[in-house]
């Protein structure tokens, strides 16, 4: 079984991935904006949420108690989000849903977070592309061109979103299974992801106001997208 359900954040996005998307076996659907967060609402909420709703619909296996896992349309769940902090927190926020009401797909090890790349370096000459997926991978990318005499046009591309890649790039990076970088999302994560979203955004706010004072005393500002 190797159908996959991608969960795109955006509109943009979701054009591209719509288009760039193998149909025989991989379905799609947008969510717009951030999805409830479930760890302050009721199971009635959750499922009232437009968007909850359509992701356990589309899933079609139930959820709570109900859920069974023999059900489900899709081997596998992939999560496509930017590479920043909104990315992040909707990443967050659908493994929190998942954790809470379909657990056995976590447990199962079938919830992914799809791995776009970051930078687009063009070589001079062939035009050929080297993607690279973290700015330490640029770097050495960067190094080792220059050991070997490559030379390289200047005007690196910065993915800031999934949106800025034309349908073949997104497909060649992020969508075709032989070329694509997943990551597992596993029970630590989703242990994780609650205990953040517990802090951020629970009732105890002294336990919140230590977490920023302990987090803003060593962030590197740098990190800022700007």
């Amino acid at each position: 079984d190797r159908y996959e359900l991608l969960i795109i954040e955006g509109d943009s996005a979701a054009g591209t991935v719509a288009r760039g998307r193998d149909s025989e076996f991989q379905a799609y659907l947008p969510i717009r904006g951030k999805i409830l967060n479930v760890l302050r609402a009721s199971e009635r909420k959750m499922l009232d949420n437009e968007e909850c709703g359509a992701l356990i619909t589309a899933i079609g296996a139930g959820a709570g108690r109900g859920f069974d896992i023999e059900k489900i349309r899709y081997s596998k769940l992939i999560v496509l989000a930017d590479a920043d902090v909104d990315g992040a927190h909707i990443r967050c926020l659908l493994l929190t849903l998942c954790w809470r009401y379909m657990r056995p797909l976590v447990e199962a090890g079938r919830v992914y977070a799809a791995v776009p790349p970051l930078y687009r370096i063009t070589l001079k000459g062939s035009g050929e592309y080297i993607y690279c997926y973290s700015e330490a991978e640029k770097e050495a990318t960067l190094v080792d061109l220059e050991k070997r005499g490559v030379a390289w046009r200047d005007d690196i591309q910065r993915y800031k979103g999934l949106g800025e890649m034309d349908d073949d790039q997104l497909a060649e990076t992020t969508l075709e299974p032989q070329s694509r970088q997943l990551r597992r999302m596993t029970v630590r994560d989703a242990e994780a992801a609650e205990k953040m979203f517990e802090v951020l955004m629970g009732g105890d706010v002294s336990e919140r106001r230590e977490y920023i004072v302990e987090q803003s005393n060593g962030f590197d500002h740098e990190r800022l997208d700007v």
